[in-house]
């Protein structure tokens, strides 16, 4: 009864049209792509600010607990959404498991165990006078050789590689530019690990702010680590002072002169354990090029509930990130099956999936790379949506929803940057912001989202986001901050540009490797 709506809104707008839409006859579905570029609207105005608002409104509910991977609330959004794609008539296309929609597999869950810097004599405490973020190198104690890294600094690159770089951080002013500056520095010159010192209060307010979440488990693929970031801590003024060779006193983030101790040991011990999670696929073959796969994309999981959030509330829901990302996908899957059933499926094979542990670091998606359900090889885009319905800190400023930040649809197809182009003109006329599409962009954000795992294997992208907000990784991201009529928008132009990808004579070129 729920898709009555749908179907009633197609079969009358189809009756409308006549003979002009050239419905497909006994012969078989349509395939001619012009025949099928006209009806494209027909299904696009079936996602509905409505619609997104009715999926978003229960999978970011507080029942689903924030969807922290491997957690109740994730199998409770994974049972939801391949509920959305089995009852709109799309295939689980995975074989040999015990739910077709699941691409099951087991992550590696980590807690921190034993842990401390020796400088010299003296023992500092993990979780006390340092804070690991993410991955660490240093699962075994192993020695570190620490690099004073000053503001402004001429640095020798080359000098770096396998070291510890430390750098003094005063401020939260400050903070987010230089952890970037430095990050890019670390990973350019392939160290081996970065150290923030923060002064007493910067580190006390990080300490409040973080340490219950690091306190909690990390995920991983068996086997790995997240080879995107370097080792990274966040130290006390105490630890830092005794690094460099000075007095917690005399720390200043524009000194030049310490002279870092030649070796410190580091141990930051990982007990580890299986736990099974799952991506969430739905299936609709194609006609005449089924053999070719569009991936249409959204991850679904967050960050769960943190008990030591400052405040009531505790439950961080997400329903910007990735919640609205997630509902555009069902939306875009049950708009291309009604086009199916009606005989104006698409000509290439489109795979929806909702892929876990992207806050983990994109491992949902990098397993699915890995063990891809298709071949990478008959994969013709990725199209990834994350994080959309509402207005980050610049576009707030003039009350302006009407656009969306476009990442990666040139870096290696020139024709997929074209193709959304077009369809935004044609249809939806949001402003397209390629900001973040610089490869200087000291955000990064075209490696930090499920669409990276596709482009890495060269296969082109096209990154959806609106940005970064102050209720990004908060509680207070709930659905009812969300702009519906904006992801509306957003949802629809990912839509048309998947329609022109799936229905087009020629598969889009592969012609330029941009960073």
């Amino acid at each position: 009864m729920k898709h009555l709506h749908t179907y009633g809104f197609v079969l009358a707008a189809l009756l409308a049209t006549g003979c002009a839409t050239k419905t497909p006859t006994a012969k078989g579905p349509v395939t001619d792509a012009e025949q099928l570029r006209a009806v494209a609207t027909t299904y696009g105005q079936t996602i509905t600010a409505a619609d997104l608002s009715k999926h978003l409104t229960i999978i970011a509910s507080d029942e689903y607990e924030g969807r922290n991977t491997g957690e109740k609330g994730q199998k409770m959004a994974a049972e939801y959404i391949s509920k959305e794609f089995r009852e709109d008539g799309l295939m689980g296309p995975v074989q040999n498991g015990a739910n077709p929609y699941y691409q099951t597999f087991n992550l590696e869950k980590g807690n921190w165990g034993e842990g401390h810097v020796m400088v010299g004599t003296k023992k500092f405490t993990m979780m006390q006078d340092f804070f690991p973020m993410g991955s660490s190198v240093y699962t075994t104690e192993k020695s570190a050789t620490p690099v004073f890294i000053a503001d402004n600094a001429a640095i020798d690159t080359a000098s770096l590689k396998g070291k510890m770089l430390v750098t003094v951080v005063m401020n939260m002013n400050e903070a987010e530019k230089k952890m970037n500056n430095i990050g890019q520095l670390a990973r350019k010159a392939e160290a081996a690990s970065v150290m923030y010192v923060l002064g007493a209060d910067t580190f006390t307010m990080m300490n409040q702010r973080y340490a219950g979440r690091l306190r909690q488990a990390s995920l991983s693929l068996p086997g790995k680590t997240d080879s995107r970031r370097t080792t990274t801590f966040i130290a006390s003024p105490m630890l830092g002072a005794a690094i460099l060779g000075t007095t917690p006193e005399k720390l200043n983030a524009a000194a030049t002169n310490y002279k870092p101790v030649t070796s410190i040991n580091v141990l930051t011990q990982r007990n580890t354990t299986p736990l099974p999670t799952e991506n969430v696929l739905g299936f609709i073959e194609g006609t005449d090029k089924k053999d070719e796969v569009i991936v249409v994309t959204a991850h679904y999981d967050h960050v769960g509930v943190e008990q030591d959030a400052p405040g009531e509330d505790k439950i961080f829901n997400g329903a910007n990130d990735d919640g609205s990302g997630t509902v555009a996908v069902i939306e875009l899957a049950e708009a291309f099956a009604a086009a199916k059933k009606a005989g104006h499926g698409p000509r290439r094979s489109i795979l929806f999936m909702t892929v876990t542990a992207e806050e983990k670091g994109l491992l949902g998606s990098e397993y699915y790379s890995e063990n891809p359900i298709f071949p990478l090889a008959n994969t013709v885009a990725n199209v990834n949506i994350d994080m959309i319905g509402r207005m980050d800190f610049d576009y707030e400023k003039n009350n302006d929803s009407n656009y969306i930040y476009v990442i990666g649809s040139d870096k290696l197809s020139s024709e997929l940057h074209a193709i959304n182009e077009e369809a935004n003109q044609k249809y939806t006329n949001l402003k397209l912001d390629y900001k973040y599409n610089d490869e200087n962009d000291p955000n990064r954000f075209y490696y930090r989202s499920d669409h990276y795992n596709f482009a890495k294997n060269g296969i082109p992208i096209i990154f959806y986001f609106n940005g970064v907000h102050a209720d990004y990784h908060r509680p207070s991201d709930s659905v009812d901050k969300i702009l519906f009529d904006s992801a509306e928008k957003v949802a629809r132009l990912a839509f048309y540009t998947t329609w022109e990808l799936a229905n087009r004579d020629n598969r889009i070129v592969v012609d330029s490797n941009k960073k």
